[in-house]
């Protein structure tokens, strides 16, 4: 075990960070350089990142301590370093989806989550590991390695966003982005202790996203606390009009909510929720409902027949939109390119080539439903299941205000335990996907340990646009953590 335990490594978070940065209390080049030193200490053991900016961290720093020194405030994020996910594009730094296809592709542009860190005063330090794609729950599926678990490094971070989770974990920057697809970022926040948000559809723009499902795909944070993820959340959201799915609302702004406590409240308790939650997962999820009811809340059993066969329709409509979004990666416009004869056995040989094992698995999945002659019978009836999963998180919101699940069925599994068993991998987004198909948000809070003192999370999720909500139980949830 390692000081990643501490979800606060030693008290410095994103929000005292910035707050000392922009009193100038410490400089923002010398925050960057204790987390370069972190990252060099540690990295090799954990392969968190991808690529490390340290250069280009220093630069922006310097920049930012010089802006402060002439009277100009740095912005809410001053010199916070921050972890990308490495889907997420850079203007003219590598953006590798952690694929061989994609090899040493440098966006003509940076993504606007990266554009608003920026202007918020945020640093960021490097480029982290992840599932092929983001397709994976383990961060093993990467073309550069698996990244490993701080707490424990025989075991996963999960997945996909696994370097950012570990990232966050590790100390190596307070606040991370990932991309949440079917769980992508609250499972991996489960599995190393960390908060990690899903926010609404829309409430976070996706251009410069790299897609894999884009009915299904939202950028989020990773953070120590609830505080910060909110503070993270904050300078991301916002509508974006170079996205045609952003919503057009100001930022998030959680304002005072994350000290409303949670009297009052009503919290769904799902009776009909799938089994498969280990038992120190689930005692710590009914210790959960317990210090919330303590609190004031209102504990009401709901049914919502959605996580029965949400993971049905997931693997259905995510496959298909992949299909579809990977076609361009065909070695001729950007990345690599294996030679062959003619244009048709290039395709062949570079796709072969550039693709994992499981993005392949996924494609040929995604391309039969989407066939002449199964479209109505598998991708059709999976976009009329998934009406019916809004349709029942509609329903259990009408008499509750959030829903309490396990973020993962289990504390993280070593290393190679799933690794050779797609199905047992994909299970482990059970509790996850259902908020991915409705578009609603979701988060996972860090609430104790399981086996072996691993950390388990406990996913908090509310009806669209009701962060504010979540994130009031999330904070009491923070406060009353074993």
């Amino acid at each position: 075990m390692s000081d990643a335990n501490d979800p606060g490594h030693g008290g410095e978070t994103a929000a005292s960070i910035a707050s000392d940065v922009r009193a100038g209390v410490v400089d923002a080049l010398d925050v960057v350089e204790r987390h370069l030193a972190r990252i060099a200490e540690r990295d090799d053991e954990i392969h968190a990142f991808n690529l490390v900016l340290a250069d280009e961290a220093r630069r922006r720093a310097s920049e930012l301590d010089e802006l402060r020194a002439s009277g100009v405030d740095p912005g809410p994020l001053a010199g916070v370093p921050v972890a990308l996910k490495d889907n997420v594009c850079t203007r003219g730094i590598p953006t590798t989806c952690s694929s061989r296809i994609l090899g040493d592709w440098r966006p003509p542009y940076d993504a606007t989550v990266v554009i608003r860190l920026h202007d918020a005063g945020a640093v960021v330090v490097g480029k982290t590991n992840l599932d092929e794609f983001a397709m994976g729950s383990s961060t093993e599926n990467s073309a550069f390695g698996p990244t490993r678990n701080p707490h424990d490094t025989t075991r996963v971070p999960g997945g996909s966003s696994g370097g950012s989770a570990a990232a966050v974990a590790a100390g190596f920057a307070p606040i991370a982005l990932g991309s949440d697809t079917g769980g992508s970022i609250r499972q991996p926040a489960a599995l190393c202790g960390t908060v990690g948000v899903k926010p609404t559809y829309g409430l976070v723009s996706r251009l410069g996203l790299v897609a894999f499902g884009s009915s299904l795909d939202q950028i989020g944070p990773f953070a120590r606390t609830v505080a910060d993820a909110a503070l993270a959340l904050q300078a991301i959201s916002g509508h974006d009009p170079g996205d045609s799915t952003s919503i057009e609302r100001p930022p998030f702004d959680v304002g005072g909510r994350l000290d409303v406590g949670v009297a009052g409240t009503r919290v769904g308790r799902i009776t009909d929720l799938p089994a498969g939650a280990s038992p120190d997962v689930q005692s710590r999820l009914d210790e959960a409902f317990d210090v919330l009811a303590v609190n004031g809340a209102e504990i009401v059993d709901v049914e919502v027949p959605a996580f029965g066969y949400g993971l049905t329709a997931y693997y259905l409509i995510a496959p298909a939109e992949a299909s579809s979004n990977l076609a361009r990666f065909d070695g001729v416009r950007f990345g690599n390119r294996v030679s062959a004869p003619d244009t048709d056995r290039m395709y062949v040989a570079t796709r072969t080539d550039g693709f994992g094992d499981e993005v392949k698995r996924r494609i040929v999945l995604g391309t039969y439903a989407l066939s002449a002659g199964y479209y109505d019978a598998y991708y059709g009836r999976a976009q009329r299941v998934r009406r019916l999963i809004a349709n029942d998180f509609a329903a259990a919101y009408a008499s509750c205000d959030v829903l309490l699940t396990p973020a993962s069925p289990t504390v993280a599994f070593a290393v190679g335990d799933k690794a050779a068993d797609p199905l047992a991998m994909y299970l482990c987004d059970t509790y996850t996907i259902p908020s991915n198909l409705s578009g609603d948000p979701a988060m996972s809070v860090p609430f104790g340990t399981g086996d072996a003192g691993l950390p388990v999370g406990v996913q908090i999720l509310a009806p669209a646009l009701e962060e504010a909500r979540m994130f009031a139980v999330a904070a009491e949830l923070e406060r009353s953590a074993p």
